[in-house]
């Protein structure tokens, strides 16, 4: 089954909106990783996501941390 030139235009379109970023970590960890996600009901994509923000949230709160929120990078809550 072939994809159409309007579902190619529409990914494209989307990619558009997001940046990407490679990580890179020891053999095995991908897997750990994998199984954490889905324990929690996500996916590793989404899972990755809520655990940076949730570090970047506790640093930016610890007494005496540099900066904070930059308006309009507020994520909703899932």
């Amino acid at each position: 089954m072939s994809v159409s030139e309007a579902q190619k235009k529409a990914s494209i379109k989307y990619l558009e909106k997001l940046d990407e970023i490679r990580i890179r970590m020891p053999k095995g960890e991908k897997n750990n990783i994998k199984e954490a996600a889905s324990a929690a009901g996500e996916s590793m994509n989404q899972y990755i996501i809520n655990a940076v923000d949730q570090r970047m949230e506790r640093d930016n709160a610890a007494p005496g941390a540099a900066g904070g929120a930059t308006e309009g990078t507020e994520k909703p809550q899932a």
